[in-house]
């Protein structure tokens, strides 16, 4: 008889392992725990120049294929596996959407960034720490790609802190040393924030997540309420030009994630007040309902928006808990008005998380260092008790630089897709609480 369907597999220095969500932890973590990552990059620095290192790096990268001393890191059967998964549900995670031509990029992200340093730095020498960051950048997308799939098997949960063991060996000392993201559950915001032709992954995934236990849910819905309010604020400014109306019409995805983590985290807050419970992580809920709630408060303080009719549940839950602690919310919001004195990341404004994460990376390879500030700091104004090397400002602005010498055509103008402005951080601030006051 014919031999029945076989399991998909992979090869981890030709040792077959059936692929599972377990199975591919291992190899990712066999490859992130040893000396791999640095053989890699130290072989690729004996090249003669960037470009040949970063050819080279590349057809791994493509291939999904690494060379080390001690063998090959085969992790195609892996990708292929959870990226074909990933598109199935309507995500893309590894590759970026071309608003230009209207279509997916080719290559993987990490490959569109190896591109732009060879285009800068091509004919100089390589540099072991840019190549190791770079090196570490593609792994993190592969970390981001099983972020989808903690449901696929297993306990939800378990897996996330698997993922966060594996996210803690990225960034170790085995590494470059560059810090990416603070936690696993902000590798599900890094998967999904990207433009998206389907959209009914979203939905689906919302529903996953909202099976998570209570801190799961608080991390991804202090990433997202963050996030979604800058990218809801850019919009606002500068997509729709001010119109309300147009900005929800077009983020029917957005809404419902913001809703949910703006319930979520005023659910903690009640919890926390009532308790009489004070500290970091109150700082950090209240933070998050702020930056959520300056997207657009009035679509949770004041008018019913089609956008958020498939949220009745959440939205009203969210709607009594604000109007129990309206007054108290009000007195703990104002410390964190935007000002020119400190970092605010109201102030904050940009299209898609991913392309802030990107910007970090290009610039530490370009500068060849390894960067201590994640993109969980640049959400937050809150000193979080790990030594900061650089200003949160002064990156905000450098990304913002970085993206005005590479803008995007918006409304027939050229427009830096990541913007920092206290004025226009302050202005959506005082919107969100005149909002929060019922006033027009």
């Amino acid at each position: 008889m014919p031999p029945g369907p076989q399991p998909d597999r992979f090869y981890l220095y030709s040792c077959p392992i059936q692929i599972t969500f377990t199975g591919a932890c291992s190899v990712v973590d066999a490859a992130l725990r040893g000396p791999a990552r640095r053989d890699i990059a130290d072989d690729l620095s004996t090249s003669t120049d960037v470009r040949h290192a970063l050819a080279r790096l590349r057809d791994g990268f493509r291939a999904h294929v690494l060379k080390t001393r001690a063998g090959r890191i085969d992790l195609a059967a892996i990708v292929g596996t959870y990226d074909a998964r990933a598109r199935q549900d309507g995500f893309h995670v590894l590759h970026d959407w071309d608003g230009k031509a209207d279509k997916v990029n080719e290559d993987i992200i990490p490959v569109d960034v190896l591109r732009y340093l060879m285009e800068q730095r091509g004919a100089e020498p390589p540099i072991q720490s840019s190549l190791a960051i770079l090196l570490d950048y593609y792994f993190l997308h592969l970390l981001a790609l099983l972020s989808l799939r903690v449901w696929d098997e297993g306990d939800a949960d378990s897996n996330l802190e698997r993922l966060n063991g594996l996210l803690a060996e990225l960034q170790g000392p085995n590494g470059s040393g560059h810090q990416f993201v603070d936690d696993a559950e902000t590798l599900i915001l890094i998967a999904t924030s990207h433009f998206e032709l389907d959209t009914s992954g979203f939905g689906k995934l919302l529903d996953q997540v909202r099976t998570l236990s209570q801190s799961h849910r608080r991390n991804i819905a202090l990433g997202h309420a963050s996030s979604l309010g800058s990218h809801l604020r850019f919009g606002f400014e500068v997509t729709y030009g001010r119109d309300t109306v147009a900005a929800r019409s077009d983020n029917i995805v957005d809404y419902p994630w913001l809703c949910f983590s703006l319930a979520t985290l005023i659910k903690d807050y009640a919890r926390m007040e009532d308790a009489g419970a004070r500290g970091s992580t109150r700082e950090a809920v209240v933070e998050g309902l702020l930056n959520g709630l300056s997207a657009d408060a009035g679509a949770f303080v004041a008018d019913s928006p089609a956008v958020l009719s498939e949220s009745g549940g959440e939205r009203s839950e969210f709607g009594a808990l604000l109007q129990r602690y309206r007054h108290r919310l009000l007195e703990e919001f104002a410390r964190y008005r935007p000002s020119a004195a400190a970092y605010s990341p109201i102030a904050f404004f940009f299209n898609f998380s991913h392309n802030v994460l990107k910007g970090m990376v290009v610039d530490a390879l370009l500068w060849g260092e390894p960067r201590r500030l994640t993109l969980n700091d640049l959400l937050t104004g809150i000193r979080r008790g790990k030594p900061e090397e650089e200003s949160k400002e002064t990156v905000a602005r450098t990304l913002m630089a970085y993206a005005r010498s590479n803008p995007d055509r918006i409304r027939g103008r050229l427009m830096p897709v990541i913007v920092y402005d206290p004025e226009s951080g302050h202005r959506a601030f005082a919107l969100a609480m005149r909002k929060m006051r019922g006033e027009p």
